[in-house]
C-alpha cells in the first residue's frame, strides 16, 4: 500500500536520528565472539534488543529429532543446548491492514583465523575510514542492526507496521541453516522476508545462490617409525591425496554446459575447498589417522542429495587406489546438506526493495548470484515465501580485517524503514 509523504519524511529523519546508536548497537555485537557453539551473549544482545523495540523475546529451540525427517535439515556439528534463537513478534492494533513480513538474520559467524593478522583485535570492534572492522561485522550483524532500527524508526516517527512483523535472530547460518529452519517452523507462515545479508563489497541483491555439502573424511593408516617409513601408511598423505580426487570433480562441475543462467558471467561458481585439516602425533612418526573437511558447492539444477552421492562414489574410488592399500576410510556428513535456490527478483517484496533503496540512497541495488548460501533458501524452497535478501558493502568477509561500510548499513536501515512502512502499512503507534 502507498506510504504517505510525511509519513515517508518522518520515517526517513528518524533513521538518521538513530544513526549513532545504530553503530553503538552494531559496536555491542561485535564485541560477542559468536562462534559456533558461543552464541548465546550474542543471542541475549538480541533480545534486550528486541525488549527496548516494545516487543517481547521468546525463545525457539533447536531440536534435531524434531527436523530430521524435514527436507531443509542439515546434520548438526554439535548439540543446541544453551543456545536457542530469540525471535519476538509485532501485532497490530486492530484488524490486519498489510502484509505480513519477516526480518531474518544470523548471529553466529565464523572463526577469526589467525587473530595476530589482523590490524585490530577481531572481536574489539573499530572504525577507520568510515567502517566498522570486527569479525561478524558485515556477516551480518550490521544486518540485524539495520532490522532493528528500521522497526525502531517507524516508532520513532509515531508509527507502527499495520501488519503482523516476525524478528528472528539464529544460530548457525554458517554450517546447517537448522536455526533458521526451527524459526521458520514454528511461526505463522508470512507474505514475505527479508533478511539482510551483506553485499560483496557492494550493497548487493541476492539473486541466485549455490548449494552446500560438508563432508567429512577420517583415513586410518599405519604408525611406524620414520626411519621404517616404508613400512607404514601414512594418513595424512592418504587423506590429502582423496581431498586431490576433487579437483577435477570441482572442473566438471563448472563447465559451461553445467551452470545456470543466473550465474553466467560469475567466474568459477562451482567450489571445493578443502576447508580442514588435523592428524599426526610425531613428527618422527607415520602419522596414523588424519581427519578432512571438504565443502561441495551445488550448482543450481542439481541437488545436495546428488553431490553426496558423488562424493561416496569419489571417496570409495580413491580409497580402492593401490596406494591406500591396508588404510582404513571414513566418510561422514555433518553440516550443510543444502540445495541450491533461485530467489525471484520479480516478486513484489523485491521489486518494492528496489524502489525503496533508490527513493532511500539514490543508488541502485547491484544483483548478486551469490557462490555461497543464505538462510533465504528455507523459506523459497520449503514454504514457497517470497524472499528479498539484500544488505549492506562488506568486505573480506570470513577472511582478516573483515569490515562494513557504515554509510553503507545506514543506507540499509533507510531502505529496510521504508519496504517495512509500505509493505506492511502503518497505523499509529500506541508509545
Amino acid at each position: 500500500m502507498s506510504l504517505d509523504p510525511g509519513a515517508r519524511r518522518a520515517i526517513l529523519d528518524a533513521v538518521d536520528a538513530l544513526r549513532e546508536e545504530s553503530v553503538a548497537t552494531l559496536q555491542r555485537l561485535v564485541r560477542c565472539p559468536s562462534t559456533l557453539g558461543q552464541e548465546a551473549p550474542a543471542l541475549e544482545e538480541m533480545a534486550r534488543l528486541y525488549a527496548s523495540l516494545g516487543l517481547a523475546p521468546r525463545r525457539i529451540p533447536t531440536d534435531p529429532a524434531a527436523l530430521a525427517a524435514h527436507p531443509g535439515f542439515s546434520p548438526p556439528l554439535i548439540g543446541y543446548e544453551g543456545r536457542d534463537n530469540v525471535v519476538a513478534v509485532h501485532a497490530p492494533r486492530g484488524a490486519r491492514k498489510g502484509r505480513s513480513l519477516v526480518l531474518q538474520g544470523h548471529v553466529d559467524v565464523v572463526p577469526e583465523g589467525a587473530a595476530d593478522m589482523w590490524a585490530t583485535p577481531p572481536f574489539e570492534p573499530a572504525i577507520r575510514g568510515g567502517r566498522m572492522y570486527g569479525r561478524g561485522a558485515g556477516d551480518m550483524k550490521a544486518g540485524l542492526v539495520s532490522a532493528c532500527m528500521a522497526f525502531k524508526a517507524l516508532r520513532l516517527a509515531g508509527l507502527q507496521p499495520a501488519a503482523e512483523v516476525q524478528m528472528h535472530a539464529v544460530v548457525e547460518e554458517e554450517c546447517t541453516g537448522n536455526g533458521a529452519l526451527a524459526c521458520m517452523l514454528a511461526l505463522p507462515k508470512a507474505d514475505a522476508v527479508i533478511i539482510p545479508e551483506p553485499g560483496p563489497g557492494v550493497d548487493g541483491l541476492y539473486t541466485a545462490e549455490v548449494g552446500v555439502v560438508w563432508a567429512w573424511i577420517t583415513v586410518s593408516g599405519r604408525p611406524a617409525h620414520v626411519r621404517d617409513m616404508q613400512a607404514g601408511i601414512n594418513a595424512i598423505e592418504a587423506a590429502t591425496f582423496i581431498a586431490a580426487r576433487f579437483k577435477d570433480y570441482e572442473a566438471e562441475m563448472n563447465r559451461a554446459e553445467r551452470i545456470h543462467p543466473a550465474f553466467r558471467g560469475v567466474n568459477h561458481p562451482v567450489n571445493v575447498n578443502l576447508g580442514t585439516i588435523e592428524g599426526g602425533e610425531w613428527n618422527s612418526s607415520v602419522p596414523t589417522r588424519a581427519r578432512i573437511g571438504l565443502r561441495v558447492g551445488v550448482m543450481m539444477g542439481y541437488t545436495a542429495a546428488q553431490t553426496r552421492a558423488d562424493i561416496e562414489r569419489l571417496v570409495a574410488e580413491a580409497s580402492r587406489d593401490e596406494r591406500l592399500r591396508g588404510a582404513r576410510v571414513k566418510l561422514e556428513f555433518k553440516g550443510f546438506m543444502a540445495d541450491p535456490c533461485l530467489f525471484d527478483t520479480e516478486a513484489e517484496i523485491v521489486r518494492l526493495a528496489r524502489r525503496s533503496y533508490a527513493e532511500a540512497t539514490g543508488g541502485t541495488l547491484r544483483d548478486y548470484p551469490a557462490t555461497g548460501l543464505t538462510d533465504g533458501r528455507h523459506f523459497v524452497l520449503h514454504q514457497g515465501t517470497p524472499v528479498a535478501c539484500f544488505g549492506p558493502d562488506a568486505q573480506d568477509i570470513h577472511g582478516i580485517d573483515e569490515n562494513v561500510g557504515l554509510e553503507s548499513m545506514h543506507g540499509i536501515t533507510r531502505t529496510i524503514a521504508l519496504t517495512l512502512a509500505e509493505w506492511c502499512g502503518v497505523e499509529g503507534s500506541e508509545a
